[in-house]
């Protein structure tokens, strides 16, 4: 049995950008990926419900939220179960128990990737995934034990508000946890990719680095969604890979809006350098 590497983070933080590198990097091909391709024998969803059918047939519909936080563990140990080697698995649950369950099985777990994302630009993508306005977004994120609702082919996940999650990952993970964030994924992709490679203990030629960089670029994962679509767009949006940028929020936010979220967040953001001049 192997055992899961988590590629953790807060919904709409960079986390299928991660996994499209990974993919790339792997298999190395010559040319880019298809993102709807990125499920399968080297990364995994834990919130597919196709795993939890597996443990209970009834209909998804039908299953409680204690249901679901009863099988998850089990869900994590089948994942690690389903190849010999470590397998990657995306998740966007906090670290912590939920309804007496933890949300991470941490006995069939080798480490994790932990992305984050200034809450400032994340709450303009949550939004717009969710279909809500900037400040019900924000509301969401500074919920505490916030559950996304089940729907689609994906059971409820236990996000918990951005501050906690944040914490849950990036507090005590020691050398099990690599983190990464968004902004340095964009102003120093050579740097920090190959920091994740290292990380992975993968000895990878910078070539095959800077081409897995090159094919899981923001511009070619948006131009395959145009052409191909992509299977986790939520029916609320327009599209997936929406805008990428980093300091959006300067043009989109109001002060309000901006001190709501530093007011609410402002210990994690502080640790990352998040919080703006003037807040």
């Amino acid at each position: 049995m192997g055992n899961i590497v988590w590629l953790a983070s807060y919904p709409k933080s960079g986390n299928t950008w991660m996994r499209a590198f990974l993919h790339n990097l792997f298999r190395d091909p010559k040319q880019a990926m298809n993102i709807n391709d990125m499920t399968g024998s080297l990364s995994q969803g834990e919130s597919s419900n196709g795993w939890y059918r597996l443990i209970d047939s009834r209909k998804p519909e039908e299953w409680s939220a204690e249901d679901i936080a009863r099988m998850r563990p089990r869900v994590h140990e089948m994942i690690a179960q389903s190849q010999p080697g470590s397998v990657f698995c995306k998740t966007h649950c906090a670290l912590m128990s939920i309804r007496g369950y933890p949300t991470i099985n941490m006995q069939v777990s080798a480490g994790a990737i932990y992305i984050i994302r200034n809450p400032l630009d994340v709450v303009i993508s949550f939004a717009d995934f969710q279909g809500v306005d900037i400040t019900t977004a924000a509301r969401m994120m500074a919920t505490e034990n916030f559950e996304t609702p089940a729907g689609g082919s994906n059971v409820t996940e236990a996000l918990g508000n951005w501050s906690q999650h944040v914490a849950s990952w990036t507090a005590g993970g020691g050398e099990m946890v690599h983190v990464v964030r968004y902004e340095d994924l964009k102003k120093l992709p050579a740097k920090t990719f190959a920091g994740v490679t290292k990380f992975l203990q993968l000895d990878a030629p910078r070539g095959r680095i800077e081409r897995a960089i090159k094919n899981s670029s923001f511009k070619v994962l948006r131009a395959q969604e145009d052409k191909f679509g992509f299977v986790e767009r939520s029916p609320m949006q327009e599209r997936f890979f929406r805008s990428g940028k980093s300091g959006e929020w300067r043009d989109v936010l109001t002060n309000d809006q901006v001190s709501m979220i530093v007011d609410t967040h402002r210990e994690q953001m502080t640790r990352f350098g998040y919080v703006p001049e003037g807040y």
